[in-house]
């Protein structure tokens, strides 16, 4: 893979913005959009890109932005992807720029995606006379919108209708890695995430005369202990998953005994056959149980993304890549949490990655999706780097394939 590594001028162009990129984050971070909403932040990408002299497209997904950079030849494409929302959580860091908005916070990094992914455009944009072929620049809405994600509707809104990646790349800051590190695997890289929500329905009454109701609140208990059997011993215990029941709704009243009870999850697998098999062991197992305390189970299931598996080619693009701009690529185990990237995996070969933003106190790092987390930006220039060299480098292993 030495022989891919393109010398280019990516450090001094990044250099130029590097006051410009923690800046753009700022303005983002006190300015989040929920999922399908991100109408000001759509128009902060565009005015962005305009102002960079960056052609784009708009009308994808409704508020998706594809920024298109041209090299000094024709040649192939190479997308890299930053999603755009944020969470509904009230944020409790105090400093001068957290969110203005009310129960609304870039709480997973999104703010740092979009920025990094501005900065690189910027890089590529002064650099195109250092490569052949296409970048795209696509910004992705509702991400956080699971199960379904806003990656299918740009697939759906024909986002690559004119220009179809042949790699692609998504990257997402990482608090457990120190600010230096990139972590990348050759495969699985996040989890399939599906969820779930149980209702239970039978006959209630009063708390003292149990024997004249169909209990569903046991008839639940029961359920929840059986369903983490099936992880421990249905499922090959070498292959990762989780079965989580986060939310229980049901009862009025310490002496009453309730008609009906409703639980809600999620299930996280990698492989597909583990994933088919656990479904199928779910149902099973809570219908035989229902039926067993003669209450009524009804089941909504969500299939919801895929797993976030890299291809290993360019997994190794993105490894050197690293290494090239003095990253460390330590070995990293995968995530169970889910990713909408998985959506892009499915349809063309790239990888996605995982960039250090760890605090320089580690004490003090609080992890994705809470209200007090933060990333360090002294990650954001290394991640603007990365971008742009990946992207060239992966466009000059594209050109070499092609002439050999």
């Amino acid at each position: 893979m030495e022989g891919i590594m393109k010398n280019t001028h990516v450090a001094q162009e990044v250099k130029k913005i590097e006051k410009l990129v923690p800046f753009m984050r700022r303005f983002l971070h006190q300015y989040p959009e929920l999922s399908n909403e991100e109408e000001r932040t759509s128009a902060f990408i565009q005015d962005k890109l305009h102002e960079f002299g960056i052609p784009f497209e708009i009308g994808y997904a409704k508020y998706g932005v594809l920024g298109i950079i041209h090299g000094k030849s024709p040649g192939k494409t190479v997308a890299l992807r930053a999603d755009m929302d944020a969470l509904p959580i009230q944020e409790l860091n105090d400093h001068p720029y957290r969110s203005t908005y009310k129960n609304k916070m870039h709480a997973c990094g999104h703010d740092a995606h979009m920025a990094m992914l501005l900065g690189a455009g910027y890089v590529l944009k002064h650099l195109r006379e250092e490569f052949n072929g296409t970048v795209l620049l696509v910004f992705q809405p509702a991400e956080e919108d699971a199960p379904e994600g806003g990656a299918q509707r740009l697939l759906n809104d024909g986002i690559f209708y004119q220009y179809v990646p042949d790699v692609i790349y998504g990257q997402h800051v990482w608090s457990d890695l120190p600010v230096g590190q990139i972590g990348v695997r050759d495969k699985e890289m996040m989890g399939a995430s599906d969820r779930f929500e149980i209702t239970l329905t039978g006959i209630g009454g009063h708390a003292s005369m149990p024997h004249q109701t169909t209990d569903v609140m046991v008839t639940l208990a029961h359920i929840i202990t059986s369903l983490q059997t099936i992880v421990s011993r249905s499922l090959d215990p070498l292959e990762a998953s989780v079965v989580t029941i986060s939310k229980i709704t049901g009862g009025e009243a310490a002496n009453i005994i309730p008609n009906q009870v409703k639980a809600e999850g999620s299930i996280r697998t990698y492989a597909p056959s583990i994933r088919t098999r656990l479904k199928e062991r779910f149902f099973k197992i809570i219908n035989q149980i229902a039926e067993a305390f003669d209450v009524k189970a009804d089941i909504i299931y969500q299939d919801g993304y895929p797993a976030t598996i890299n291809n290993p080619k360019w997994a190794a693009v993105a490894r050197q890549t690293a290494k090239q701009i003095n990253a460390d690529t330590p070995e990293v185990n995968p995530s169970l949490a889910g990713e909408d990237f998985s959506r892009f995996l499915e349809k063309f070969p790239g990888a996605f990655i995982w960039l250090g933003t760890q605090l320089d106190d580690a004490t003090k790092q609080a992890p994705l999706h809470d209200a007090r987390f933060q990333i360090n930006e002294c990650a954001l220039p290394i991640g603007t780097s990365f971008l742009a060299q990946l992207a060239i480098n992966t466009l000059h292993h594209l050109e070499e394939q092609s002439n050999n």
